[in-house]
């Protein structure tokens, strides 16, 4: 009987796997794993449980943990990492790496065949950085709390987002915020919620807030050092999907949706994209002949460094063959947007106003799929082809300008 390939799926940023019935791949394991069968591939596919805001250590060895725990030793081993996730899998795999765990990391990396990295911040994010203050810690509660939600539970109670708005509504800035103001919108938001729902999600809230040695890992200077103390596997296929979120404007606001609710959410995305484009262009490295081509035939112009999905540039996410490029939110990628019919239904994480829709979602991850197959199967064995593994802008040309 030949080994069974195992794929594991690495949750990001807000990666709550393992805290109560939040399922943050949840739309993407049987879909990926559909598609790995259209080629042929009768994979399993494993989702890490991880710590949201661990430091990259700790993670990485969770997903060394469960690799050895899942695949046998004769077992391809295939990663997708989402975010953070995607650092993570890069950590495991990269020569000479210790890890705190009786496991052999070297054996386990050598059987790792593929890695592809989704909306992962490979050189840094500004968000990251911000997090690390005060209110910025404060912040993070919140978003860390109507993530949650969103997740678990689905739309936001109208209370809710009636706070939010109020909030977003007297923020001149970044460094305007009131963190005492942020302390009541956090308790105002708890105490919407049912007793039930709200001990739940305070209870996973202050998971993040216990352990935040990710923050400080994330920032584009920390990421500097740790490209440069890690390095690439060789025979260790590396893939990038890369994704943007149009600049929050009037055009964004319409495709958001005009309910109060929208808007609400809407506003504070815009906030939180504000934050992430603020990379030092300094800190993104010259783009490959590949990426820059891949980019623009995407997109329709080459990104700028203050492009991001919302959380993480743009520009930080190229790594390896550059995959898929899409217009999407940080969330969107991993199938939280807006598609309510849908069984199981999408909801959203924050009104982007990209445009996000199912199609784009299975055209993400069977570009994935397709890499997978690809290399199972050796360069020299034909894979399904899933078309142009590139999406344009929305309302946008191959070619034209990139949208507003």
């Amino acid at each position: 009987m030949s080994a069974t390939p195992h794929v594991f799926l690495v949750p990001g940023f807000f990666g709550f796997t393992n805290l109560g019935e939040v399922r943050y791949f949840r739309h993407v394991e049987t879909l990926l794993a559909t598609q790995l069968a259209g080629h042929g591939i009768d994979a399993r596919v494993v989702t890490v449980p991880t710590l949201p805001t661990a430091g990259l250590k700790q993670r990485t060895t969770r997903l060394l943990e469960a690799i050895a725990h899942h695949a046998g030793e004769d077992e391809p081993i295939y990663i997708v990492g989402h975010s953070t996730g995607g650092l993570d899998a890069r950590l495991l795999v990269s020569p000479g790496v210790a890890l705190d765990s009786p496991r052999d990391a070297e054996a386990v990396a050598r059987r790792v065949r593929g890695i592809v990295t989704v909306s992962t911040p490979h050189y840094g994010t500004p968000v990251a950085a911000f997090f690390t203050s005060i209110v910025g810690q404060r912040l993070l509660r919140i978003l860390s709390l109507i993530t949650l939600y969103t997740l678990r539970f689905g739309r936001l109670p109208v209370s809710m987002v009636v706070r939010i708005g109020a909030l977003v509504t007297r923020l001149d800035d970044a460094v305007g915020l009131d963190r005492s103001l942020l302390d009541e919108l956090y308790q105002g938001l708890l105490g919407d919620l049912s007793e039930d729902r709200r001990q739940a999600l305070e209870a996973m809230v202050q998971e993040v807030s216990l352990d935040q040695r990710l923050m400080p890992q994330l920032a584009p200077e920390a990421l500097d050092l740790f490209n440069t103390s890690t390095g690439d596997r060789d025979g260790v296929a590396y893939g990038s999907v890369v994704t943007r979120a149009s600049p929050p404007g009037m055009r964004t606001t319409l495709r958001a949706g005009l309910d109060p609710y929208a808007q609400a959410s809407h506003a504070l995305f815009s906030f939180v994209w504000l934050i992430a484009s603020r990379t030092p262009s300094s800190r993104i490295p010259p783009l490959s002949l590949a990426h820059r081509e891949k980019l623009q035939q995407g997109f329709g112009a080459l990104p700028t460094w203050r492009d991001s999905d919302g959380v993480v540039p743009t520009l930080s996410q190229p790594w390896g063959k550059l995959l898929h490029t899409a217009y999407g939110d940080h969330l969107d990628t991993v199938g939280h947007f807006d598609d309510p019919k849908h069984d199981p239904p999408h909801m959203d994480w924050l009104a982007a106003g990209t445009g996000f829709r199912r199609a784009d979602f299975e055209a993400l991850w069977a570009s994935i799929a397709a890499f997978f197959a690809e290399t199972h199967a050796g360069s020299d064995a034909p894979v399904i082809d899933p078309g142009d593994a590139s999406t344009t802008a929305p309302d946008a040309t191959p070619g034209a300008a990139a949208a507003p």
